[in-house]
């Protein structure tokens, strides 16, 4: 059975990051510190050569994936971008914590979106409706290696919608240029909608190890989605 492994990767930082802002749908490129980190990373971490980039239509993704697989296809998938903060774009919390609308925002719920902004269902139509491209142009194209460049909250939304095993939301956060590696069978896929979340990523480098082969991994992996489904059967 073929398993078609995708990364999930947050983008790099960007000035308004740094300056704690909400910058959901605007669209900063990333910032000088946020490239050189990037750069980094990709020195002491292994990112593992992909063969196709699907990214959030914001610069601050492009950007990312330029650095992490300059190599690779890249392809926009809309509904990737961040949550449109509406009034609160661009502001950071302190300025906006004592008015009546952000108190309200602060309650949570689907069906509370901010001032002029998106709410939390929206968002999550459209992780469901980004999700289903992604895995769809994968299967037909026989992608079995690729990876998503999109914002911490969308990240977050996947993989509480759609991973297994499940995860508190909360415990999905990831810090920029990292993420986590997940594998889709599209047995798993056609029957539950869902995928098997590997673990973190990217991996650091072992100078020791020895290189898997293809076959090795995708063997692992399948084994692994088996047995995970088994335990989520029977915790049901």
């Amino acid at each position: 059975m073929t398993g078609y492994r995708l990364k999930i990767i947050r983008h790099g930082i960007t000035q308004g990051n740094l300056d704690g802002k909400y910058i959901g749908i605007t669209d900063l490129p990333l910032c000088s510190e946020g490239a050189q980190e990037l750069y980094e990373k990709l020195e002491t971490n292994d990112y593992s050569s992909v063969q196709k980039v699907f990214i959030s239509p914001l610069k601050r993704c492009r950007e990312t994936a330029s650095i992490l697989y300059p190599e690779a296809l890249i392809s926009e998938v809309p509904e990737l971008i961040e949550m449109n903060f509406g009034d609160f774009e661009d502001k950071k919390a302190e300025d906006i914590m004592n008015t009546p609308e952000y108190k309200k925002f602060l309650k949570g719920g689907l069906d509370n979106p901010p001032p002029g902004g998106e709410s939390m269902r929206e968002v999550v139509e459209r992780c469901v409706s980004a999700m289903e491209k992604i895995v769809s142009s994968m299967i037909q194209e026989g992608l079995t290696n690729c990876a998503v460049i999109t914002h911490g909250g969308i990240i977050m939304n996947l993989l509480s919608c759609f991973g297994l095993p499940k995860y508190n939301p909360n415990d999905l956060a990831c810090d920029f240029g990292e993420g986590y590696e997940v594998m889709i069978t599209a047995a798993m896929w056609q029957r539950s909608t869902a995928f098997e979340i590997l673990g973190r990523f990217p991996y650091l480098y072992d100078d020791n190890a020895e290189p898997l082969s293809e076959d090795d991994i995708n063997s692992f992996y399948y084994n692994e989605s088996i047995e995970n489904e088994s335990d989520g059967e029977d915790n049901a």
